[in-house]
């Protein structure tokens, strides 16, 4: 931190905002030129090239995204707000919000199921707005963060300092932070609120951003009939998100809000389409869905599955029974995609408070629009 604070601070607000967006175009052009060895390393995590695209391309896509942002801004180093404010009859007391960046370092906690992404849409901002960051990625998944630094860092496009990783356990970190510094985490919504409740946190009165579980739902209208296309269209979508990046997306759909006359038509539909999706080795041609991102994520989902079936019905999917493509199904972290049905979905709520991060979730009826 220290390293950040006195080496890649300064060099940073020395830029301006063209200078530092200009940087991050470099960055993205470079970054693109060598996806390639990205997805190589990529398979590593359960994901298929469609799941890596997202991740890899996604993530550079981010870079270019800020890059753009140069253009709303000066050739300064810091952002002039709005006009001046009289403050006085005879104008010898005025106000006037000027945008200067912090004095400390941003240090992004972030998740296992976007290791390119995750870091690259959040250093993006904070580079942009003259900050250096401390990446700690998730563990599970380092690896695939660690080639992406290394590969940054070898550019030389940054400035020194400004861009620092910490693979593995990074216990005692926050202990360090002051009130110049901004701390953003995604991840589980127990660990977020233990890292909110930290007293540097409060204490310095730092800025804390958390992305936690969202438990996302897809609405069905019920004019939406199987002969509709918007009907095909709420399927196909529902059968993606449960199965692209084998449903370990904090967007990814949970609950699948349906009209009660529907209901079967919306099972039938869906489990056909599930039915269709091919598990295995993501490197392989035509598996559809890989693994998840390494065993302590197959005992964790499966638990949470195991929770989910004490209050509702499993009506597709088994965890015992199934099948995988170019891969030992008992030595990688594969998962078929599990649909629930809840009948009962204002008695029986455990659907909304349990979130499974994998190829899982629940239709629920509802029997009018204000219902």
């Amino acid at each position: 931190m220290v390293h950040a604070r006195k080496v890649g601070g300064p060099a940073l607000r020395k830029m301006t905002f063209q200078e530092r967006g200009l940087m991050l175009k470099a960055l993205a052009l470079h970054l693109h030129s060598v996806k390639d060895k990205f997805y190589q390393l990529s398979y590593a995590t359960g994901a298929t090239k469609i799941d890596s695209w997202i991740d890899i391309e996604g993530g550079i896509g981010n870079l270019f995204a800020n890059s753009s942002l140069r253009r709303q801004f000066p050739d300064l180093p810091f952002y002039v707000d709005g006009d001046a404010a009289r403050l006085s009859k005879e104008g010898t007391f005025i106000g006037h919000h000027i945008m200067v960046p912090k004095e400390g370092v941003v240090i992004h906690i972030n998740a296992f199921n976007f290791p390119i992404w995750g870091m690259l849409e959040k250093i993006a901002v904070n580079l942009m707005a003259g900050m250096p960051a401390i990446v700690k990625p998730a563990t599970l998944t380092c690896y695939l963060t660690e080639l992406m630094v290394r590969e940054i860092i070898g550019t030389k496009i940054l400035p020194e300092g400004v861009l620092q990783l910490i693979c593995g356990s990074a216990n005692g970190i926050l202990e360090h932070i002051t009130c110049e510094d901004v701390v953003t985490f995604t991840g589980s919504a127990s660990t977020g609120k233990m890292l909110k409740a930290h007293s540097k946190l409060i204490d310095e009165a730092v800025p804390f951003n958390m992305e936690a579980d969202s438990l996302n739902a897809s609405i069905l209208g019920d004019d939406a009939t199987p002969e509709t296309p918007e009907f095909d269209l709420f399927i196909k979508e529902i059968q993606k998100e449960m199965t692209v990046k084998a449903g370990q997306k904090c967007t990814a759909v949970r609950r699948i809000i349906v009209p009660e006359n529907l209901i079967e038509d919306v099972q039938n539909s869906l489990c056909d389409s599930l039915s269709k999706t091919t598990i295995g080795d993501p490197s392989v041609e035509g598996v559809r869905m890989g693994s998840l991102a390494g065993k302590p994520q197959l005992v964790e989902v499966s638990e949470k599955v195991n929770d989910l079936a004490i209050s509702q019905e499993i009506v597709y999917g088994d965890l015992e029974h199934f099948d995988v493509v170019g891969a030992d199904k008992n030595v990688g972290a594969f998962i078929p995609p599990i649909l629930f049905f809840n009948d009962k979905p204002f008695e029986k709520t455990d659907c909304h408070n349990i979130e499974a991060f994998g190829p899982v979730a629940t239709i629920l009826p509802y029997k009018d629009l204000n219902e």
